[in-house]
């Protein structure tokens, strides 16, 4: 489909999901966004729904200002793919072994290692950046440089609510892995200080919705918040890096007669501010709920925890500021899950799938979200399918 355009304030919401569809609340905070005086451009992704701060499948283009709850809490959360030699004929018939030595790997939840990932230690992770980075951190915001240890613990855990680790199979029973997480608690407190800051600010005592306050342009405060921004960004990169070369030596152990490799890694972000230019104009592009699907460039669009995803390449397509949806999209909220759902419908729905089927991750049973093939189907004019990935094995916190 194409996208269809509904009246904004400012700008028009651009919008490749059917607005009748679409929550009210969800509606009600496109528009708000559309009356910033910093606003150039909004973009609307299939999986839209109803988000803190702001709706989530949205692209917010500004010009010299940011909004750091449009960002949300969980900078630079994302997602990363790789494909392996082996075949669903390499795999046990039993998975619970693999799913067990990938939970030993990789703390889920709140937990973290026991001491720091020594990334030197890991095969094939890239490591010469790893002290400018981290020397970096004594640079964020003072009330959460005392995060220092626990941000080393966590870099290489999952995370619990949607975040997951899967093993999963193409269309030619090929494997791959697929993880999703994001910047983890020091993401968190960052973003939490800098929306409390920027409320405080006189330029946003009017704006419509207090956490729509944004940070502008030539500030010490924009400053401070572009330096932890990207920092967690950078967090996430990481921490998605190091799961992911934990998760390959976990193959290789358990898979050496097989001699496993592995294809180039697929990476993105899909919380997060990317510097882009659009029609001649330097803009600020806040994609919550959204991938950059700039022509030729390789994205990751989940479904649930029992249906698919997709591996996609991007169109390039100018009207959604070279975006697509970051996966299915919830159509129910977490407490609406747990209420009319239980953990025998879970198990119903993840039939085929080694992965929790209890109380505490009904909220994410596949129902309370969006039929992943039609939120693909809605958004041909923006990315092309590359790969159909079915998940055998999911670990979630």
């Amino acid at each position: 489909m194409t996208y269809t355009e509904v009246p904004g304030a400012r700008v028009p919401i651009r919008m490749w999901a059917d607005p009748a569809g679409v929550e009210d609340v969800a509606m009600q905070q496109l528009r708000n966004v559309s009356t910033l005086p910093w606003i150039k451009g909004l973009a609307v992704m299939p999986d839209v729904h109803f988000g803190k701060g702001a709706t989530v499948g949205s692209v917010i283009a500004m010009k010299g200002a940011v909004c750091p709850a449009a960002v949300g809490v969980d900078i630079g959360c994302g997602m990363s793919a790789v494909r392996t030699s082996l075949t669903a004929n390499d795999l046990p018939g039993d998975l619970s072994r693999l799913r067990r030595r990938i939970e030993d790997a990789i703390p889920v939840g709140r937990a973290m290692h026991d001491s720091p990932v020594d990334p030197r230690r890991l095969h094939g992770l890239p490591t010469a950046h790893w002290d400018d980075f981290w020397g970096r951190f004594d640079g964020v915001a003072e009330a959460v440089r005392f995060r220092h240890e626990r941000a080393h613990k966590q870099m290489g855990t999952l995370g619990g609510g949607n975040h997951f680790w899967e093993l999963c199979l193409d269309a030619d029973d090929r494997v791959w892995i697929m993880l999703h997480s994001g910047s983890r608690n020091i993401g968190k407190e960052l973003a939490e200080y800098h929306i409390g800051e920027a409320q405080k600010l006189p330029h946003n005592h009017g704006l419509i919705d207090r956490d729509l306050a944004v940070f502008v342009a030539d500030t010490p405060q924009m400053a401070a918040y572009r330096h932890d921004l990207f920092w967690a960004q950078e967090y996430a990169r990481h921490n998605r890096e190091v799961m992911m070369a934990l998760s390959q030596d976990v193959l290789r152990r358990e898979f050496k007669k097989a001699g496993v490799t592995f294809d180039e890694v697929i990476s993105c972000h899909h919380n997060y501010v990317a510097e882009e230019t659009y029609e001649g104009m330097d803009l600020l592009v806040t994609r919550k709920g959204a991938i950059r699907a700039g022509g030729g460039e390789y994205g990751i669009i989940p479904g649930s925890m029992g249906t698919g995803s997709y591996i996609v390449r991007g169109l390039g397509n100018p009207d959604s500021f070279n975006s697509a949806s970051h996966g299915a999209g919830r159509r129910m909220s977490r407490n609406a899950a747990k209420r009319r759902f239980t953990a025998q419908d879970l198990k119903e729905q993840t039939r085929g799938v080694e992965c929790r089927k209890d109380a505490g991750v009904v909220d994410e049973i596949p129902a309370a979200y969006k039929p992943i093939e039609q939120v693909i189907d809605q958004q041909r004019d923006l990315v092309e399918v590359v790969a159909r990935l079915k998940q055998v094995v999911c670990v979630k916190g």
